[in-house]
């Protein structure tokens, strides 16, 4: 089993500032206040370190079959954790259609009704989410990392002030990437993500 990164390779993260003018600026508190690995793992972050040049990826592929894999540690995660979809994207507004609309939709905030899979082979951006106490914290991802957000999770995304990040997908089952954007306090998964985490 692929064990997760030690504590002092996860993506630094912090408490974001109350207003957020600019989706894709740091929006750090002043001072910062960053947030502990801990803080993460309380809200069922899942986190490994890979390496993305272990292998060549395309820009983009819809789908992407990870039994494709050629780098070991992906390909054992992927046995390990029964991920049996992938696809790849690429987030620059040379490569994704409607650039700025797009990105403006992703930093909706919203769950899935299944676990999130991101592996970034290339560029960085941010993951947002909400804490045991529901305030943000700012996950900045980048080349290598691999992180899980759990089902029912309050969420966002956004790339950062490089406007790219090349990222892979991966999904148990058939893929449903469909947003149920907040306010779903009563929708199944957002109840599992209550029961069986925060009030873990």
């Amino acid at each position: 089993m692929v064990q997760q990164a030690p504590n002092d390779q996860w993506p630094d993260a912090w408490y974001m500032a109350e207003e957020c003018k600019d989706q894709k600026a740091p929006n750090k508190q002043e001072p910062n206040r960053p947030a502990t690995v801990e803080d993460l793992q309380a809200i069922g972050i899942c986190y490994w370190k890979l390496n993305a040049d272990a292998d060549t990826y395309p820009a983009i592929s819809v789908p992407w079959n990870p039994q494709d894999s050629c780098d070991p540690l992906l390909s054992e995660l992927r046995d390990d954790r029964g991920y049996s979809y992938a696809d790849i994207i690429t987030v620059h507004p040379d490569k994704l259609p409607d650039y700025d609309n797009k990105v403006k939709a992703f930093f909706e905030e919203h769950i899935h009704d299944a676990e999130e899979i991101r592996y970034v082979l290339g560029g960085s951006g941010y993951f947002d989410v909400r804490d045991v106490n529901d305030k943000w914290i700012r996950i900045h991802v980048k080349k290598n990392d691999l992180i899980t957000l759990p089902e029912g999770i309050y969420h966002r995304f956004t790339v950062d002030e490089n406007d790219v990040i090349h990222a892979m997908r991966l999904f148990k089952g058939v893929p449903v990437w469909t947003p149920v954007n907040r306010p779903c306090d009563d929708h199944p998964s957002r109840k599992k993500f209550v029961t069986e985490i925060l009030a873990g």
